[in-house]
């Protein structure tokens, strides 16, 4: 994806053990950092000890947060949370950092969450009338607010879970840990992934299977919508709350946001890419020299376009290793300014040559075009523009950062308008009709395709903003 696009919100993982363990931070950090690619804006940590739970959290990446000196200092455990974020609500600051810790009149409670609470400005305002307070900006805080008024009125957490599925909407992959049980919770609709695995006699929750991979962690299943796992006594307990709601994965995680090594919903993220060039290539062919991907959500699908085509496939951009990925920077400025220090396009490659360009999409189109115009610099002598997916035309209410449609390219022009826009010889998008065949030949039960087509698979807001909770009236 090119910079200055939409953005992930974040990642959650957790850890399950046996028997307390003095490296459970240790093991935290490992699957946090397999998870990175989904936030980069802050993390945390929260340890259970013997039923009080400690953490630390703050603005920054995981190996720069979590030094080796505070590491040492979180205590052992059991039960461990970690989390990843990007801000798709409440601002960049350390206090929407997660997890979110609470102490109530029953016990102590640890919550990470991954996605967007579509009624929670309706449910935040019902909260505040009836005296609650809160310190943050962000959904998280209103789960927490929920389950500890359901846990009130109810024998169990788990069954206070179930009560604030009922409640809130929209997109959440939760995991909740308490003094003693972890639980994880998946959507209805099962907008974000989150999945499970064990090492040895350990549980473990994740975002994606790659972090279970890098662990040496065994994957075994996908936490279906609307499950509800509850870990305790070191057995595992399961229950499907909702059935009844069709399955709207968001599209975008095998298209952009999730790893190429990671399965999600029983879909290698690789193979569905590689699968989204073929396509393209049979879609919108061309006479070229050399097939190049856009570092790094271009080249899965590019390596599929030059395969269907026969065209050879080439590196035309470097990508620094040592520079975040630009479009977690929440500022277009700060986007802008480190495109240059991202990617240095390879002279002796492009000079001369017909370039079919591949990428994953195009949200803003702005740094597309500034790419385009340094691969000309350079002597290419043809840029063709091939985009592995539909063009975005609307906003995401689940999680994804376009919370208007007046920032998106594609609203308002044509394919053609964008290719002049751009500068680029010619430009194509992967059709709907191809994206069905893709996930047809993958099985998958249901996609959400909202922001291709304005329709989604449940009721959204009239209005929804990442800064919705920042101004308060007096």
């Amino acid at each position: 994806m090119v910079f200055g696009k939409i953005k992930e919100e974040c990642g959650v993982f957790g850890i399950y053990a046996k028997e307390s363990k003095e490296d459970l931070a240790g093991r935290i950090c490992v699957g946090l950092s397999a998870l990175q690619h989904r936030g980069e804006e802050s993390c945390g940590i929260a340890i259970n000890e013997d039923g009080i739970i400690q953490f630390h959290k703050d603005i920054g990446r995981v190996s720069d947060v979590f030094t080796e000196e505070i590491v040492r200092k979180l205590p052992q455990g059991k039960m461990a949370l970690g989390h990843v974020r990007y801000s798709t609500t409440g601002a960049s600051k350390v206090v929407n950092s997660q997890p979110m810790v609470v102490r109530h009149k029953k016990g102590n409670l640890a919550v990470i969450h991954n996605g967007n609470i579509t009624n929670a400005q309706e449910i935040r305002e019902n909260l505040e009338a009836q005296g609650a307070i809160f310190t943050t900006t962000s959904d998280t805080e209103i789960i927490c607010h929920v389950i500890v008024r359901e846990r009130l009125i109810t024998g169990s957490i788990e069954q206070a879970v179930k009560n604030t599925m009922r409640i809130i909407k929209g997109a959440y992959s939760l995991l909740v840990m308490s003094s003693t049980k972890m639980i994880a919770v998946r959507d209805p609709q099962g907008f974000r992934p989150l999945c499970m695995g064990h090492l040895g006699k350990d549980i473990i929750f994740s975002s994606e299977s790659c972090a279970l991979d890098i662990m040496g962690a065994t994957f075994d299943r996908d936490i279906e919508p609307g499950e509800v796992v509850t870990v305790s006594n070191n057995k595992i307990k399961s229950e499907k709350v909702v059935t009844d709601e069709k399955k709207s994965l968001c599209v975008f995680e095998y298209i952009y946001f999730g790893r190429p090594d990671s399965i999600i919903d029983g879909i290698n993220v690789h193979i569905f890419r590689e699968n989204a060039g073929r396509c393209l290539a049979k879609q919108a062919p061309v006479e070229a020299d050399i097939v190049a991907g856009i570092p790094d959500s271009g080249i899965d699908a590019a390596l599929g376009y030059s395969k269907q085509s026969k065209i050879p496939y080439d590196i035309v951009y470097i990508k620094s290793k040592y520079i975040g990925r630009t479009f977690i920077q929440n500022t277009q400025n700060k986007r802008k300014k480190q495109i240059n220090l991202k990617l240095n396009p390879l002279k002796q490659t492009v000079k001369g040559k017909r370039i079919v360009l591949v990428d994953d999409s195009i949200v803003r189109g702005n740094t597309l075009a500034k790419l385009i115009k340094t691969l000309r610099e350079e002597g290419a002598k043809e840029v063709h523009i091939r985009i592995a997916s539909p063009p975005f035309i609307d906003v995401c209410y689940f999680g994804t950062d376009i919370d208007n449609k007046e920032c998106l390219i594609a609203n308002g022009r044509t394919v053609e308008e964008i290719r002049k826009k751009i500068g680029a010889d010619s430009l194509e998008y992967l059709s709907l009709e191809s994206l069905d065949e893709i996930t047809k030949d993958c099985k998958v039960d249901g996609l959400c395709y909202g922001c291709f087509t304005g329709k989604y698979p449940v009721e959204v807001p009239k209005e929804i903003k990442k800064d919705k909770f920042e101004k308060i009236k007096i």
